[in-house]
């Protein structure tokens, strides 16, 4: 995979040329003048960066004498330069079989080019036979040569710890709607998969932002993003919300900067996008800044920076929002992620929990190698797992974007079918290197009675460990959207001040659909009579014993009744039509007491509490199918008093 140029260091064949090396078989001074002329019109032309023109001068040079061994070396060296590895090494395996001797020295170039094939044990042999060879002890080639073996050794383990499982990896051009003759790169998209933001190079000078949206299964024709954040100077390296609302990204050497790169951000308004707002003196420093990437609940900002204090050149870190809207002082992620070397663009999930990011220092395939890693339930980070080849290759990767299912990746490379410099790409992530698949539910909430939106707290809540998930406000109109990672079973509570909450559940942990929820929720005014479905009250099968998982909603009750000091409510129990009229009477009233049990336990007067079994009588869906007698078996609170 790749996502950056990366230049073979053509100095490095000029300088092992002019060494005085014993020839086997091989006498420079014995290649033929024509030949000569040719070969340095080449170098001319390889160090102008013309590589095709030296590239056909070179095999000139063969033609004119095809014993030539710098002519092929250097053709070799041109082909690697281009990323045309095959040809690389063939033309080095050329050169090799001329003069073994002379051409030791290049068996470092060579091992790097097989390695760019993903032919790692090969690179292992080469690099190994060169070593043995005692190369010069020029420090920085003979570092160059234990870097190169550490990575292909890694990279043979790899292969080994991960056999081959029919994976093949098949790169995409998301097509000329998005893609064009200038370079597009830091792909970004919504959860819904409909919009797409990514940086576009203008005029090969300046750096704006583009969206483009999905219709029919393709991307439409990119256009410039309204608004006030595209500028005279740069943007880029950004991340949308997703939900579509925020945009974060990085602009350097502004006006209002702190440092040489700062992150900013701009929100979504019926104008457009506004101008964008230096995050502050809390998340940016003195130093560099960059790469942001906001977590699915818009809560915490993951971002590179080189500020002083780090664990190296370049560290991830994490800034929380308050409860006042502010920004916290960010946190290095420490040393289960960062390192000595460089850690750079990360990309946290839709679950919120899996990490991606680039690191130079982790064991890789050289270069900057793409990594995860998951954070736990006490927010500690995993050791980082490498994504492998071939999405991982020697040369250096960049930003990954993921979509929420975590089949399908975004890249921006320079490929063959690039329509120019770096194009965006997808392509499906192998299975054991995803994240977890993530659900998400979105919709308004309004009052029931007005229909006019309302700003509340929506929850997610674990049901096994009561911990809470995610904790999200909606905005002005009532808007909200949480994301569901599959797993596990989760409490939704919508809340505000004033109104009885609203519950649900979603019980992902022993099935995974496909599809996504949408929840218009209305809530109740608290008032006489009115009434809600407690929908994470749990019973067994026949029986009234409370099961733990009941605790969230339970507590959530405690809490209603205990801001509210002189609500008086009833607790109803309900059942479906299975069973006797009589025994279904007896069980929903046990239940009923149950829950009206805990919450005196809890501190609440048992004066301001009733409850009552209704059985069958005050069905509320058909009892001829699963859904419907699901509905029926339920426990309802009602306010009875002021």
């Amino acid at each position: 995979m790749k996502s950056f140029s990366f230049i073979f260091n053509f100095a490095l064949f000029l300088l092992i040329f002019d060494l005085s090396v014993a020839a086997q078989n091989y006498d420079p001074s014995k290649v033929k003048k024509k030949a000569v002329q040719l070969y340095n019109q080449a170098l001319e032309k390889a160090s102008d960066g013309n590589l095709a023109i030296a590239a056909n001068l070179f095999l000139r040079c063969i033609e004119a004498d095809n014993n030539y061994v710098d002519a092929y070396l250097s053709l070799a060296g041109v082909y690697g330069e281009e990323k045309n590895y095959q040809s690389s090494v063939e033309y080095y395996e050329k050169a090799f079989a001329l003069d073994s001797d002379y051409t030791i020295e290049f068996k470092l170039s060579y091992s790097i080019n097989l390695a760019g094939l993903g032919r790692f044990q090969d690179a292992l042999n080469a690099i190994n036979s060169f070593l043995d060879k005692k190369p010069p002890q020029n420090s920085s080639t003979l570092k160059a040569a234990q870097y190169r073996k550490r990575s292909y050794e890694f990279a043979v383990e790899y292969g080994k710890q991960h056999p081959d499982s029919g994976y093949v990896f098949a790169p995409k051009n998301i097509g000329d709607g998005v893609n064009s003759a200038a370079s597009e790169y830091f792909p970004s998209l919504t959860i819904d998969e409909k919009e797409l933001v990514f940086t576009r190079r203008v005029n090969g000078i300046n750096e704006d932002f583009f969206y483009s949206k999905k219709k029919y299964g393709e991307w439409d024709i990119a256009q410039p993003m309204a608004g006030d954040i595209n500028t005279e100077q740069n943007e880029g390296a950004q991340n949308i919300s997703q939900d579509g609302q925020w945009l974060v990204f990085t602009g350097c050497n502004r006006r209002d900067g702190f440092g040489s790169c700062d992150i900013y951000i701009s929100y979504l308004t019926p104008q457009g996008w506004s101008e964008a707002i230096n995050l502050g003196g809390m998340v940016n420093s003195d130093q560099w800044e960059s790469q942001p990437c906001l977590s699915p609940d818009k809560k915490d900002l993951y971002f590179a920076s080189r500020r002083y204090g780090g664990l190296g050149g370049s560290d991830i870190y994490v800034s929380h929002l308050q409860p006042n809207g502010k920004w916290g002082e960010p946190e290095n992620l420490g040393p289960s992620v960062n390192t000595p070397g460089d850690e750079q663009c990360p990309f946290i999930h839709a679950d919120n929990q899996t990490l991606y990011f680039t690191s130079n220092y982790w064991p890789g395939y050289g270069d900057d190698d793409l990594f995860f890693a998951r954070k736990g339930p006490n927010g500690a980070w995993s050791q980082p797992v490498n994504l492998g080849y071939p999405v991982n290759t020697i040369n250096r990767e960049g930003t990954l974007f993921i979509t929420a299912d975590g089949k399908t990746a975004y890249y921006s490379s320079d490929r063959s079918d690039s329509r120019g410099g770096l194009d965006i790409y997808s392509f499906e992530l192998r299975k054991d290197i995803r994240p977890k698949k993530t659900l998400w539910v979105k919709g308004k909430v309004f009052d029931k009675k007005t229909g006019k939106g309302l700003p509340s707290s929506v929850e997610l809540i674990d049901l096994f460990t009561k911990e809470l998930v995610s904790k999200i406000q909606t905005d002005e109109t009532g808007n909200y959207l949480v994301t569901l990672p599959v797993g596990k079973d989760y409490a939704f509570n919508v809340g505000r001040k004033g109104y009885l909450f609203y519950s649900d559940n979603f019980l992902l942990s022993l099935h995974s659909p496909d599809s996504t929820y949408e929840k218009n929720i209305g809530l109740q005014p608290i008032e006489v009579n009115a009434s809600v479905v407690l929908n994470n009250i749990f019973f067994d099968v026949n029986k009234y014993d409370l099961k733990p998982e009941s605790q969230v909603e339970l507590d959530k009750l405690v809490q209603l009744l205990q801001e509210n000091p002189t609500l008086k409510v009833e607790i109803s129990g309900h059942t479906d039509n299975a069973g006797t009229a009589a025994e279904n009477l007896v069980l929903s009233n046990n239940r009923a007491k149950a829950v009206v049990n805990y919450l005196i336990s809890k501190g609440i007067l048992a004066s301001r509490l009733t409850f009552k079994g209704y059985g069958e009588t005050k069905p509320v869906a058909d009892n001829k199918t699963d859904e419907g007698r699901a509905q029926n078996r339920r426990t309802e609170m009602k306010v009875t008093g002021q």
